[in-house]
Order: C-alpha cells, then sequence, then structure tokens
C-alpha cells in the first residue's frame, strides 16, 4: 500500500486483467461483470487504483472507447469511482442482502418484451464504431441529409431487396420501399389502403402491435382460429365469403405462439386469397431466424402480397429499418403514405442498414442472434420443463401454456410484482376470451446476461408451483 498527497491509503493495481466469460454479452458489460466478481471475491480489494483506459485496452486487446464504457457501467452500479488527476479506484463491496436481482443493477428481469438478445461473440460497440469511421471517410455524406424519393434512395431499394433474397423473396427494387421499421410499414399499409370500420381478418392470437394499429384506425379486426400449422383455412376462407378484404398474418414464428405455417398451409392460403382476390399482409420480421428459411408466403400470391420485414429483430433493435414489397400497382399509394407517415426513413440510419447488408455484416448479426436465441432457449426449457411450454429453438420467446387454476392476467401481475414481467394471453387475442388454454409470452431477449434470464425463469417456475393465491399475495405490492 501507499500513501498519496491526501492521507488516504490506496493499493496500486496496474496488473489486474479480467477473465471475460464467453457468454456472448458485449465486451465493456464483461469487463464491469469481472470487476464486480473479482470485487466480491476479494480478489481486488476496496481502494484499488485500477489501470488507465489505454492500459487495460492494450492488454486486452480492444478499443479505448470499450474500456471507458466498461468503466462507466461499473461506476453505474457502484463498482468504482473516478478522481481527476489521481485515477479509478475501487469502493467497497456492496452487501449480499443489497444486491439486486439482476447482475446489472436493475431489479427488473424484462420478460414482457420480444427485443432481440445481444449478438453472441459480436461487440456491437467496435462494430457499429467501423461502420461509422468508414462512413465518416467518404465524400458523399452530404446526400444522406436530403430528401430521398418517397420510397427510399435507389441504392436502399437494392438493399432492401438483397436483404428479402435471403429469405428467397426475388423481389425488385422498383416493387421495394423503404419505412421507419416494420411497425411504420404495417401502418402505411393500412392507412393507404382500408377505411375506418373495414375487416382485417388476423390469428386468433395476433401481435399486439396490429392491436393498436386497428384501434388508431378504427379498423375492426376479426381473429380466426388457429392449429400447430398456423391459420385455418376453413376459417379463412369462410370469413373471405362474408367480403373481407385484407388479412394480416406472421406465419412464421408467429407472434405469440412460435407456430411455423408449412408450405402446403401456405399454398392452401395463397389459392383461397386469389380466389377472393383477398389482400395478404405478412409480417416476417422473424423469418431469418430460422437455420432454413420457410419460403415466403408471398410467393405463393404475389400479386395479392404485401412483404414486411425489417433490421429491428434480427440485426439491432434500435436500427428502426424496415422494408416491404408490394405489388406494383400499390407502390405509388404506399409512398404516399410514407410520406404522409413520417415523410421519409431517416436515409443516415437506412444507410448503416444497407451497408451492412452490402457488407455480409447482416448474416453474421443474424447469425450471433440465432445463437444467443438457441442459448437463452435451452436455459429456459431446463428451468421451465415441467410446464411444457410451446417454442422454438432460434425464437426470441415461448408460449407458456398455464396449469391448474392459474389465468394469464393473474400470473402476469405476480410476475411483475416480483420483478420479472410476462405477456399474459389477452395481449394478444382477438375475440371473445373463451376458447383454448391459458398461456403467456415468455420473451427472452431483453434479460442483459444469461444469468439474468435464468434467475427471471426461476421466479415464474417458482410463482406456478403454487396455487394463483398463494403466489399473489407473496408477489407483494
Amino acid at each position: 500500500m501507499t500513501e498519496d498527497a491526501d492521507n488516504e491509503y490506496i493499493v496500486t493495481v496496474t496488473s489486474w486483467l479480467p477473465k471475460l466469460k464467453r457468454d456472448g454479452s458485449p465486451r465493456y458489460r464483461a469487463i464491469a461483470l469481472a470487476l464486480a466478481s473479482d470485487i466480491a471475491a476479494g480478489r481486488v480489494e476496496p481502494g484499488t487504483r485500477l489501470p488507465t483506459h489505454r492500459e487495460l485496452a492494450d492488454r486486452l486487446g480492444v478499443t479505448v472507447g470499450t474500456v471507458t464504457r466498461a468503466y462507466g457501467e461499473a461506476a453505474r452500479r457502484g463498482l468504482i469511482s473516478g478522481e481527476v488527476g489521481r485515477g479509478t479506484f475501487t469502493r467497497a463491496a456492496p452487501s449480499h442482502a443489497a444486491r439486486p436481482a439482476s447482475s446489472d443493477g436493475n431489479a427488473v428481469i424484462d420478460l414482457s418484451i420480444n427485443t432481440p438478445p445481444p449478438p453472441f461473440g459480436v461487440d456491437e460497440d467496435e462494430l457499429l464504431s467501423r461502420t461509422l469511421a468508414t462512413l465518416a471517410e467518404r465524400h458523399d455524406l452530404a446526400g444522406l441529409l436530403s430528401y430521398p424519393l418517397d420510397a427510399g434512395r435507389p441504392e436502399h431499394r437494392e438493399a432492401g431487396a438483397r436483404f428479402m433474397a435471403y429469405s428467397g423473396l426475388l423481389a425488385t427494387p422498383e416493387r421495394v420501399l423503404v419505412s421507419s421499421g416494420s411497425q411504420h410499414a404495417m401502418t402505411a399499409v393500412f392507412s393507404a389502403l382500408t377505411q375506418p370500420g373495414d375487416v382485417v381478418l388476423t390469428e386468433q392470437l395476433t401481435y399486439q402491435g396490429m392491436k393498436a394499429l386497428a384501434n388508431l384506425l378504427h379498423l375492426n379486426l376479426q381473429g380466426l382460429p388457429i392449429d400447430e400449422d398456423g391459420l385455418r383455412p376453413e376459417a379463412f376462407e369462410a370469413a373471405c365469403r362474408s367480403g373481407a378484404k385484407f388479412l394480416y398474418c406472421v406465419p412464421t414464428l408467429h407472434n405469440p405462439t412460435t407456430a411455423i405455417m408449412s408450405p402446403a398451409r401456405r399454398a392452401q392460403l395463397a389459392e383461397i386469397a386469389i380466389a377472393y382476390d383477398v389482400l395478404i399482409v405478412e409480417d416476417d420480421v422473424y423469418g431469418l431466424l430460422l437455420d432454413q428459411p420457410m419460403p415466403p408466403l408471398s410467393t405463393f400470391a404475389p400479386h395479392n402480397s404485401i412483404y414486411l420485414t425489417g433490421a429491428a429483430k434480427v440485426m439491432a433493435a434500435g436500427l428502426r429499418v424496415g422494408f416491404m414489397f408490394a405489388p406494383r400497382n400499390l407502390v405509388g399509394k404506399l409512398a404516399a403514405a410514407i410520406r404522409t407517415t413520417t415523410w421519409m426513413a431517416a436515409p443516415l440510419m437506412v444507410e448503416i442498414a444497407a451497408s451492412w447488408i452490402r457488407d455480409g455484416i447482416a448474416e453474421r448479426l443474424i447469425a450471433a442472434r440465432r445463437a444467443e436465441a438457441g442459448a437463452r432457449q435451452r436455459i429456459a426449457q431446463r428451468v421451465l420443463f415441467q410446464y411444457h411450454s410451446v417454442s422454438h429453438p432460434n425464437a426470441f420467446h415461448l408460449w407458456l401454456p398455464l396449469p391448474g387454476e392459474w389465468q394469464s392476467d393473474a400470473l402476469a401481475e405476480a410476475a411483475r410484482r416480483r420483478g420479472a414481467p410476462v405477456a399474459p394471453r389477452s395481449q394478444f387475442l382477438v375475440g371473445p376470451k373463451s376458447g383454448g388454454g391459458d398461456a403467456v409470452r415468455v420473451s427472452l431477449g431483453a434479460a442483459r446476461s444469461r444469468e439474468d434470464l435464468e434467475r427471471g425463469c426461476e421466479i415464474l417456475a417458482d410463482l406456478l408451483a403454487q396455487p394463483p393465491t398463494v403466489a399473489t399475495l407473496a408477489a407483494g405490492p
């Protein structure tokens, strides 16, 4: 130990080198977690002066920015403090009783929001930094600050067509439109093509964003029965005979049930849509999570379909870039709707997505998120095995049927009180509540780490093991 100018004893350690776990988490977070572990185990004493940002970056082979962010994360957790001119020092380890439920200092482990998990083995900070540095070297950046055509810049529509090709859809760029994410694409489609009071068919359980949009546009949703293969053709044909002209569906890794519609079922539905001149709006934001993508429903009815996909679910949640592929006669109407609702997708953000598609980074990110989803599915299945959830190895969520007297709204409320909120069946249901067993959607991507996810699933398992009245009281206010 040494004595500094203020007569405070400190420990100087410039040789600390964290052992980083290979769990797919970003490097800055792995560094912060390693420091927390070393402090708790006594391997790093309170009052220790840590290596400088440059020293630690050189030793770990990462950027200085990564270490800066790691130290910032550690400071947010109360592990360290920095003093100008003196350095960065560790604080005393927090007591076990004060440790939060989740490893990032946030007591809530959110299992209700279906955000993608971190990409396994990919440092998003460094990836984005390199992309922005490459963009900064270009001499035509000012063009990204001007208004593009309503449907998007030609090179961005070309990138969208290339992105759709990953799913097996042969899209021509002149029929591709660029939106500010798939939710915005849905808004553009239904605001352009429907009138208040129109009936839109959906699966009986559908994406809650579609329910919110229907409420905004004053549309009448009609939920149709589904089975393990997706939307049932006889129910779809009966609704078409009644005059419905629009269908919104999620054929691949259905939200919330994770069902995947077979090619034969897709062909049946397409044949019905063509016969009754019904427009299919296919939401395929999860399609690329499959190891071998299914042929889009739109390929079976190309003149009666609008295909939606985007970057947010498979590349990065904050990359709000969507792509639509529409029949030629609808492109003008949809372009006008894009202009009306947001004027344009921000060209600079679209350029990031387009560059990742062109350079192959998109495929790398998709594979990395698919790998992390698989790891998280295995954790959830291990902890919740006795409840026979419905899932897919690559999905970001699972559908959990409830045992005994449990109702999904009651479980969602009890789980919220325990710090592990889930999404109840009522959020997705279109039509009467009767019929079909109750269930909740458990999303696996928002938990900051696999350890947090395991803890969140353990909370659910603990609640389900008790009678609802006992569990609800134990969950607290």
